[in-house]
Parts: C-alpha cells; structure tokens; sequence
C-alpha cells in the first residue's frame, strides 16, 4: 500500500487513497477494540443496504492499525455546499433524505444507542443529580432500534461521481431512537458555527420525517451530555451548556 496521497487528516487519524482504495491510519495509542468495532459496524452496515464504501480488510501499517475500504470518486456534501452556496436548499434537502433513509433501517446486531448513551452519561464530567435526571429522562424516552450514525453531517456523505450518495465514517453507529440521532447532527452544525444550517437542518428534518421539533429537542441534553466526554476542551464546555437548557414542553 502506498501513504503517499493524503486525503484527510483528524485528530486521531490519517487517511490516504491508493488507487481504489481508501486507508484510514489510527494513531499508535488509538484503542484496537475501537478500530474493530469500527470495522464491524461498516461490515454490519453493509449488510443493510445502505450505501457506504465496502469494507475490504483490517490492517497494520508501520505498527498502526488500519481500515482499508473502497475508495468512492466524488466530494463530501459539506464541500459541494462551500463551493455552491446557491444551491445549499437543495443539498440541505438532500441531507435529509439520506438520513431518512438511512433511519428507515435496521441492523439487529450493532449496539443500542440507549446503552452507549448511558455509559456516557455516568463518565460525564457532571454532579449526581444531573446525571440521575439524565439517566431518568433517557430511560423515560421510546425506544426503537433504527439504524442511528452517530456522526451524521455534511462531511460524512460522499457525492459520487455518478450522483450516488455515500455515507461514511461508522465508527458511532447504534440502533436507536432516529431522533437521538438527529439531535446530534444539529449540535454538530452549532458545533462547527453554522447556527442557520442547524436551524434549517431540524425543521426540514421534522417537517419530512413528521417529527414533532420538540421531541428532538427533548433529547438534545441527553445527547450533549453523552458526547461531552470526548473532544476538545472547547467542545465539552459547548455540549455541558446544552445539558442546562430549560427542558421543552
């Protein structure tokens, strides 16, 4: 395999295209049991139908773990959105349809969002009282088991060269509760600064998915609060702000 084409770069990962193929490198001190949990959930995913780049091995590179994958020609739909902002209505709408599709789903086999969730919950860097009244309102919300990404946003849909979306990046994925899901996404558009985009993202959401906006925004402090405990400093002061927003009727 050659590492010579560079084609992303995160916090704790590289990734390279070779040819056909795209390598995603971990850091040296990155969990091997997240790497190949990682791996099942794409193999799992691929399962469903849904459209991701296939799965083609897990390796080591220079003592580095690493997943090789099919590599899909095209651009993310966050950069189509930066190079044609006159056409971000339409690619706004196309997001969401993706999702809805995506949650239309199921995959019996990936772990349940409410048990992740949970875990994170009692890690977060909050009193007891606020996490016993977490831990409550989770388990008070309905549970479902459609397929939930965990990481959806704009960067992490692939527009092939033929018109064909693509989602990547699957490391979060669970089966759970769609609207879970789609809170996260909107803390991820407020995360990256794009507060419009996350306004525009829930009521096109809502309105296609005939989702009361208020339901999503019930889970939104259970989502943050669950997601706190990993990221930056300044992500985690965001997401804790969210878990004190004054519950919605």
């Amino acid at each position: 395999m050659k590492l010579d084409k560079i084609i992303a770069v995160r916090n704790s990962k590289t990734v390279y295209r070779d040819g056909n193929k795209c390598i995603k490198v971990f850091n040296e001190d990155y969990s091997k049991a997240d790497v190949l949990n990682e791996a099942l959930n794409q193999a799992r995913i691929e399962e469903t139908g849904i459209k991701i780049p296939k799965l083609l091995e897990v390796t080591m590179v220079d003592g580095k773990w690493a997943i090789v994958s099919e590599y899909i020609s095209g651009k993310t739909l966050a950069r189509l959105m930066e190079e044609n902002p006159d056409k971000n209505d339409e690619y706004m709408n196309l997001f969401v349809d993706i999702q809805l599709d995506m949650h239309k789903k199921t995959c019996p086999k990936l772990n349940k969002l409410k048990d992740k969730m949970s875990q994170k919950i009692s890690m977060a860097n909050l009193d007891a009282t606020t996490r016993y009244d977490l831990h409550s309102r989770l388990q008070d919300m309905p549970k479902h088991v459609k397929v939930c990404h965990g990481d959806y946003n704009p960067s992490n849909v692939i527009i092939a060269d033929d018109g064909t979306p693509y989602i990547i990046d699957w490391a979060h994925a669970t089966q759970g509760n769609a609207s879970a899901d789609a809170a996260r996404t909107y803390l991820l558009f407020w995360l990256n600064g794009n507060i419009e985009g996350a306004e525009q993202y829930l009521d096109l959401f809502c309105k296609k998915g005939n989702v009361e906006k208020q339901y999503v925004q019930k889970w939104m402090p259970i989502v943050a609060a669950s997601q706190s405990v990993k990221g930056n400093e300044r992500e985690r002061e965001f997401l804790l702000s969210w878990v004190n927003v004054v519950e919605y009727q």
